[in-house]
């Protein structure tokens, strides 16, 4: 086939790429060793390059030839051969826990620079263009927080917000959302972004040892979305893991007869909405898109009814035999919910206070509290992403790989919101990635561009490849094969070529 003319820049991806060390191995496939990977569009042709990230986990890892940093799923222990001193203090040393800079979950942009990140305070600075690994940046050093996000959001000013949770800080624990400018100022020209970085604001934990974990968040143009699900870290058994002998993974828990509680902050008060807002108990772990219309917030999230996506992916569940063996217990369903900011105070309790054309509802409760119920939009897809210009903003396209009841994707979804019509691409033995979409350079339409996807092969012996689809007809343009293993991966972004600085610079 062949690519559009205007498509030039890189699509940088990231995900495990190592799961064996000497004679140690991971237990899942989250906890592998981050692989970057990439491909360069340059004048209608396409250049691959992958590397492992240098980081020092990596480092530490493959000098003592076997696992010796931690990871989610997997406890790494002391050498055997270490003295009985070296060993008690390793011990001890462990209860807030010092986390691994294995970044390998997402790219982010910031300023002119690019990082690799995961869920810990640690994120790598790359070389988009040669994929070398640069200085590692704790973000504790510049906001209270031990844990953080991989989806940050970009306004259009540039500005990265971000989201980490703070444990057991001055005896509270909080959610802290965050901003990062793109540049600094001239005469600070030597300082970097984050020591710049600001709090927007902090939303209280409901519990002190039991935060909520989360994946993502939500943004319109006014408001700040945040989701407190009650598939929760236990701070106890996360201090005392690693004397116990099992992994962080065991220390998260989905507490099914809880609530999900919605937190809506102001952008420009940095104060949270007052009203108490809340659903069933679900685990969520991408939102799709946010906006305001009306007087509401509508928001769409691929959501589940338990967390046994997670178990899904310990080494041991992923045979040869995955793709007819393993089920989700738990199909994922897009969920729109739709919450009402401005009501009538004075409404009867038991009255929807959605005045807006939807199925889901929003009802008012004895306390005063309300109870929203979603509108199903669809079933089975997972990573989606959307026209990012449309961010905030009302929207009709999700991009997204199918899944149904097994984890791996076999197809490649464009899904209309408003009309719930949806169009495939697929191909048997291909396992596709997250699809990314970008906007042509004279768009005038939501849809006017291409989708980019990395096409895994279930069958060894076929090669892998790019695959470039229409973003309106979702017919293949092209694709690009890799004469390479290729991994599946997880999440990545594409750099158009403006953005990416010149050697020289």
């Amino acid at each position: 086939g062949h690519l559009p003319s205007w498509l030039q820049g890189i699509l940088l991806r990231n995900g495990p790429g190592m799961h064996t060390i000497g004679d140690t191995k991971y237990n899942h496939w989250f906890d592998g060793l981050a692989l970057l990977h990439s491909f360069t569009f340059k004048n209608g042709e396409v250049y691959y390059r992958s590397k492992y990230l240098r980081s020092d986990t990596y480092n530490c890892n493959v000098e003592a030839n076997r696992i010796v940093v931690s990871e989610f799923g997997t406890m790494a222990y002391p050498d055997p051969c270490k003295n009985i001193f070296a060993k008690a203090f390793s011990y001890l040393s462990h209860t807030i826990p010092e986390f691994t800079d294995n970044c390998l979950i997402n790219i982010m942009k910031t300023g002119d620079d690019f990082y690799a990140t995961s869920e810990t305070n640690f994120i790598r600075k790359i070389n988009p263009q040669t994929l070398e690994t640069l200085e590692k940046v704790d973000y504790s050093k510049y906001v209270a927080v031990n844990l953080a996000t991989s989806h940050p959001h970009y306004d259009s000013a540039g500005n990265i917000l971000n989201m980490g949770t703070s444990i057991v800080d001055k005896g509270k624990t909080k959610y802290i959302l965050f901003k990062i400018p793109p540049s600094v100022p001239e005469k600070e020209k030597k300082k970097s972004c984050f020591k710049h970085l600001e709090v927007v604001c902090s939303i209280p934990s409901r519990s002190l040892l039991h935060p909520s974990y989360y994946h993502s968040f939500g943004i319109t143009e006014n408001y700040i979305v945040f989701i407190e699900q009650p598939f929760k870290l236990d701070i106890v058994k996360m201090a005392t893991a690693y004397i116990r002998g099992v992994n962080w993974a065991s220390c998260l828990a989905y507490h099914k007869e809880d609530k999900t509680w919605f937190h809506f902050v102001d952008k420009k008060t940095k104060k949270e909405v007052s009203t108490k807002f809340y659903t069933d108990a679900m685990v969520l772990f991408h939102h799709i898109n946010a906006y305001e219309e009306d007087g509401h917030i509508i928001f769409d999230i691929i959501a589940y009814t338990d967390n046994s996506l997670y178990d899904m992916f310990y080494l041991k569940n992923l045979s040869k035999d995955f793709e007819e063996n393993s089920q989700l217990t738990s199909i994922p369903a897009c969920k729109r919910f739709v919450v009402p900011l401005q009501y009538d105070k004075d409404a009867e309790v038991g009255s929807n206070l959605v005045t807006f054309p939807s199925t889901a509802t929003a009802v008012k409760e004895k306390d005063g509290s309300i109870y929203c119920h979603p509108e199903i939009l669809c079933e089975g897809i997972e990573l989606p992403r959307i026209n990012y210009d449309y961010n905030g903003k009302k929207y009709k396209y999700v991009f997204a790989t199918e899944v149904q009841w097994s984890p791996v994707p076999t197809k490649i979804v464009k899904f209309n919101t408003q009309t719930k019509e949806m169009l495939h691409w697929r191909e048997d033995h291909c396992w596709p990635s997250e699809p990314v979409f970008i906007p042509s350079p004279d768009a005038r339409e939501e849809d006017d561009g291409i989708v980019l996807t990395c096409v895994v092969m279930s069958d060894p012996k076929e090669a892998p490849f790019l695959l470039v689809l229409d973003g309106k007809t979702f017919k293949e343009l092209g694709r690009a094969i890799v004469d390479v293993e290729m991994h599946l991966d997880l999440h990545g972004i594409f750099i158009p070529e403006k953005d990416l600085k010149t050697e020289t610079e």
